[in-house]
């Protein structure tokens, strides 16, 4: 079993800085519990976005999820969709007639949004156990309604990048795909009286919605390729990953590529976001003879403008990998800021290079990509790794479900196993000074 409290304040220590160091030895009589836990981060926090086309199975997989994470000892919160609460009280759409509304909506809605999912953020960490924050859809479902130029602009006068409110915000994103993609039958508004659409709207309004969280790292699309019960298992066994309990089941293959993939051969209606990653490894003198591997390492992430290549805001986070001695892999990951990030960095390992990479991410065939293309350390610059997201249940080759539908315009030479040979394509491994 994983000890996720241990987990949580190891990763504190490592990102806090000597003023809060003093600031927690100083702390008066006056301090009360709640502040504490508030400002240490001892328990271990999660905020994930459910979001997807109408009629998706939001509402159940939300009642799902949080008797599944309650039986497994987590404090579970769900937080409601914003819009929803607007027009359930009183706000109708001839609001919208008015000019610029549609920006004041929107304004409203992720002021509402922010709220919301902060104070019930405050109310969970205060109480120094394991949570999980259910969202009812996310910051960037809004970007679904409004037109791109129309949505860096708005973002622009709220001073906020796209990265600040999608992975700077939430550990995992989950696009649950509209009952209109793939399982027309079963497609029904009537559980939901603020949503109109058609099918063919449905269709075209979840693929604006996941486009938008193009560039989350942690971005899973469920799609109906299975019955209900089993895209809802899929969304299960995802969460538990994220959170860190075992589970068997691979959900991320890796293709070694024979060239980089070049943008401008991207088709026309691809959208998608280019980063550069800096990925430092941790020294860490305190081993568990539990575990077969133990490492922890913090990323800083920062989007590139598409049209120029300027940077347009840096998320941190931190990771902390366990590997069991029967080969399972368990993963904790940690949302930081700068100031946690530029502490863990003064702890890095002296043994192993800092990994620098530019990574392109987009959306194909109801798929997440992610391409890693190295730039250092030198012995590995030009090497290009595409991670796909694969659903829980697929086989690592896989039968009819397992199959990964590669794009054209990526030049593929083989996929990679998790064989002893192909170790030295993992970022860990290339990390080494060699």
């Amino acid at each position: 079993e994983v000890d996720h409290a241990a987990i949580s304040m190891r990763q504190s220590m490592k990102c806090r800085s000597k003023s809060i160091d003093l600031f927690l030895s100083d702390a008066d009589v006056d301090t009360t519990a709640a502040e504490l836990n508030i400002l240490q981060k001892s328990a271990p926090f999660y905020k994930f976005v459910l979001t997807g086309g109408p009629c998706g199975g939001k509402t159940t997989a939300m009642a799902r999820l949080s008797q599944y994470l309650r039986e497994r000892g987590f404090d579970v919160f769900t937080a409601p969709e914003a819009f929803t609460i607007l027009a359930s009280n009183g706000f109708g759409m001839d609001y919208f007639a008015v000019e610029g509304m549609p920006h004041c909506v929107q304004n409203t809605v992720m002021d509402m949004q922010m709220a919301l999912e902060d104070s019930f953020e405050r109310v969970m960490r205060a109480s120094g156990r394991k949570a999980v924050l259910l969202c009812d859809r996310g910051l960037c479902d809004g970007k679904a309604y409004m037109a791109p130029e129309e949505w860096d602009k708005f973002l622009i006068k709220r001073g906020i990048s796209s990265a600040e409110i999608r992975e700077g915000r939430y550990n995992a994103v989950f696009h649950m795909v509209t009952a209109a993609e793939g399982a027309e039958s079963f497609y029904t508004l009537d559980n939901n009286e603020v949503r109109t659409e058609t099918p063919e709207e449905a269709r075209q309004l979840d693929k604006k919605t996941v486009a938008a969280w193009v560039g989350h790292p942690k971005l899973f699309v469920i799609d109906n390729s299975t019955d209900f019960e089993k895209k809802l298992n899929k969304l299960v066994s995802y969460i538990s990953e994220s959170v860190g309990l075992p589970t068997t089941t691979k959900k991320v293959k890796k293709y070694l590529l024979k060239s980089t993939p070049n943008t401008d051969e991207f088709p026309f209606d691809l959208q998608y976001t280019t980063f550069e990653v800096e990925k430092v490894y941790l020294y860490d003198h305190e081993k568990d003879d539990k575990y077969a591997e133990e490492y922890s390492f913090v990323r800083k992430r920062t989007q590139l403008s598409i049209e120029d290549g300027k940077p347009l805001g840096s998320i941190y986070g931190l990771t902390t990998v366990q590997i069991l001695h029967n080969g399972k892999q368990i993963e904790v990951k940690r949302i930081i800021n700068r100031r946690e990030f530029n502490a863990a960095y003064k702890t890095r390992d002296p043994a192993r290079n800092v990994v620098k990479q530019t990574r392109i991410n987009f959306i194909s065939n109801m798929q997440s990509f992610a391409t890693h293309i190295y730039k250092e350390p030198d012995h590995v610059k030009g090497l290009c790794i595409c991670h796909v997201q694969t659903a829980a249940d697929e086989g690592v080759d896989g039968g009819e479900d397992g199959k990964v539908v590669m794009p054209e315009f990526l030049d593929v030479e083989r996929l990679l196993t998790d064989k002893k040979e192909d170790t030295k394509y993992g970022a860990f491994h290339i990390s080494l000074s060699s």
